[in-house]
């Protein structure tokens, strides 16, 4: 009898412990297409904006554009999305703790070789008495992000960017660094 009691736990335990992978599965699903979404939307309307008014009219969409499409993505998942970084531009996407070590292990990936487009990590995070699945995604440096986050900037670009972050940490990238990287918080 106490065998099968024995066995019987840890049949509950495993059963508990593959139901809680396969949920963490479906939020790593999900996390990653929100952060799909979100960086197909943000670069459509960065498109639009180098075409309708070049590098400076582009500045526009980071700043306004892209929190309003992180809203959206906010309130059509539940999730708390959003962007940050080790050099942020806009302070407000400032890392917090757990992202700031995120990030630098994805640098750390990124200098042992692995593709910048493939760097993504997942943890269940307790804290103040919840438990949050996060979900982090970097983004890796184009040609497009050159354009305002590159070595060389035109100057109207240059100018722009003082006078809109005059603390702007976010140029010096080159193709293949790691900008920044989509966030993602979603409730236990």
């Amino acid at each position: 009898m106490k065998t099968i009691g024995v066995t019987l736990l840890i049949w509950v335990l495993a059963g508990s412990v593959g139901a809680k992978s396969i949920d963490n599965a479906d939020r790593v699903s999900a996390s990653r297409e929100v952060a799909a979404s979100f960086m197909a939307a943000l670069k459509t309307e960065l498109l639009k904006a180098m075409k309708e008014g070049g590098p400076v009219h582009a500045i526009s969409v980071c700043r306004d554009k892209a929190p309003e499409i992180a809203a959206a993505k906010t309130k059509e998942t539940g999730f708390k999305v959003g962007r940050t970084g080790l050099r942020v531009r806009n302070l407000k996407n400032s890392p917090d703790a757990w992202e700031k070590n995120v990030m630098a292990a994805f640098e750390s990936r990124k200098a042992e070789g692995e593709d910048v487009r493939q760097l993504e990590h997942w943890d269940v995070v307790s804290g103040n008495g919840t438990r949050v699945f996060r979900y982090m995604k970097a983004i890796p440096t184009g040609g497009l992000c050159l354009r305002c986050h590159g070595v060389k900037l035109h100057s109207s670009v240059e100018n722009t960017l003082k006078n809109l972050y005059p603390q702007d940490r976010a140029t010096g990238f080159t193709t293949g660094d790691i900008r920044g990287a989509f966030t993602i918080s979603q409730p236990m």
